[in-house]
């Protein structure tokens, strides 16, 4: 599990992203969140708070806002925090220090399951903005996939750490990692952090190195996306599927296949994938 701790970042980076972008965004002078861990919320991110009275806070599933809105897996508002009477008040003392009033939590739901909250705040009473909740539930969803992504990374991840075969199945699993290798590279595409796009892609080269060996010194040199591609046609895939798994257009996947093509100096797609590998490109 080592590879897999150190390929993902901590999703307190992606969250906090997303906390300074809504801050920037919605008019609304405070923003703040955090992760949820074995049904307990921990705040931990903020902007435009005056204490640090929140700092720390441990909100448990049901409990105030945010565990409504990690019970519910949905959006829950009030109006004027201190009057409400559709929440716990278990939270009273550092919401109410910190001068807070009309409240938004939104839930960042992956799979089923609530994995961090997000909060807008003003220190008056009355309803947020359209605008302000529409920017809230915009970052939540871009937070979401972002975790969903980074959760599959780590799936597949796991399943190259697991893959010990004995040598009568060497060949299937060559054949099992070629399409981890391919799978890998897909989810690269998806991926918002550049950080973590990178250390995918080093995964990557590590699995093509172990499978094919290092480059040679006369290999040509292919994009990335020329090798995105090429991966994708070396498991059978025809052009509109691999459009569909990169999340690009058929004639861009053409032209990039045309431009792997020419750097191999090959016929057909099929030679041309047979050239990579030989190149040590692929596995």
């Amino acid at each position: 599990m080592k590879a897999t701790s150190l390929l993902r970042p901590r999703d307190d980076d992606a969250l906090r992203a997303e906390i300074r972008w809504v801050a920037h965004r919605a008019d609304v002078p405070v923003v703040f969140g955090g992760p949820v861990h074995d049904d307990t919320l921990l705040l931990t991110e903020f902007v435009g708070t005056l204490t640090t009275g929140m700092r720390g806070l441990s909100v448990l599933r049901t409990s105030g806002l945010g565990g409504q809105a990690m019970e519910y897996r949905r959006p829950a508002a009030v109006a004027d925090y201190r009057g409400a009477s559709t929440i716990t008040h278990h939270y009273d003392g550092p919401v109410v220090g910190e001068g807070l009033r009309s409240v938004m939590a939104v839930p960042i739901v992956v799979a089923d399951r609530t994995r961090a909250v997000l909060y807008a705040a003003t220190r008056s009473v009355g309803p947020l903005g359209d605008r302000t909740a529409d920017v809230l539930v915009q970052a939540g969803r871009r937070l979401a996939s972002e975790i969903a992504v980074r959760d599959e990374v780590d799936r597949r991840v796991r399943m190259l750490e697991l893959a010990a075969p004995p040598p009568a199945t060497g060949a299937a699993a060559t054949e099992e990692l070629r399409e981890i290798h391919a799978d890998l590279r897909a989810l690269a595409a998806d991926v918002g952090d550049a950080a973590l796009r990178g250390r995918l892609s080093g995964v990557c080269d590590r699995l093509t190195g172990v499978l094919a060996g290092e480059p040679g010194a006369a290999a040509p040199r292919l994009s990335r996306r020329e090798l995105d591609v090429l991966a994708q046609v070396a498991l059978g895939c025809t052009n509109q599927e691999v459009a569909l798994r990169l999340s690009l257009g058929a004639e861009t996947v053409k032209s990039y296949l045309r431009q792997a093509m020419t750097k191999l100096d090959a016929g057909t797609r099929h030679e041309a994938v047979a050239l990579a590998r030989r190149h040590g490109l692929l596995p």
